[in-house]
Formats: C-alpha cells, structure tokens, sequence
C-alpha cells in the first residue's frame, strides 16, 4: 500500500512540475491576440447611449378613485416635452385623469 502512495506522489510530483514549466509558454500563447479577434470601439453605439427622462405620474380612471403610478421613457431631453409625452401616453393607455408629476428622472 506505502508502494503504491510512493508512486502515486512521484507521478504527481512530476505533473505538477510539468505543467509549471508549461504554464509560462502557455501565458504567451493567450496574451497574444488571435488574428480575427475584434477590437473594440472606443465610442458607444447609437443604441447604447442612453438620453431622456423616466416620468411618473399619478392617474385614475375615474374622478373619486386612488391614485395609481403610470411610469413613462421619454427619450426627449427636455423635461416639460417628457412630461407632456408621459400624460398623453397615460390618456392613451385608459387613464382619462391625470393628477399630477411624481417625479421626473433623467437617464
């Protein structure tokens, strides 16, 4: 049994060793880039810039009836168009009652 421990560290030993030595050669290997690996773009896409305002809003369906959050993306840079965009969609989306401005973020 010692036998066999004896010569299971040896081969270990060896492997390990082994693959020390080979680990610099393959740290050259990997630093290099590969020839159709792309390089990515200083600037942002279009799709990726982010511009506008988060609006909230309160609204009803009807006169005497809790106030609900409607949240609206605006991609307009200018607060009150945000605004207004947000309380035409909510009147677009079943809320005939507008209360007021919650909040208004900027992306």
């Amino acid at each position: 049994m010692s036998r066999e421990l004896d010569d299971f560290e040896k081969t270990m030993h060896q492997e390990i060793d082994a693959f020390l030595k080979a680990e610099p050669d393959n740290a050259k290997r990997s630093a290099r880039p590969s020839p159709g690996a792309e390089k990515p773009d200083a600037r942002p896409k279009a799709s990726e810039i982010r511009t506008g305002h988060i609006v909230k809003l309160a609204v009803r369906t009807k006169q005497l009836e809790m106030d609900t959050t409607f949240e609206y993306h605006s991609s307009s840079i200018s607060k009150l168009e945000a605004q207004m965009e947000a309380e035409k969609a909510a009147r677009q989306a079943g809320y005939p009652v507008i209360g007021y401005v919650i909040d208004i973020q900027r992306l």
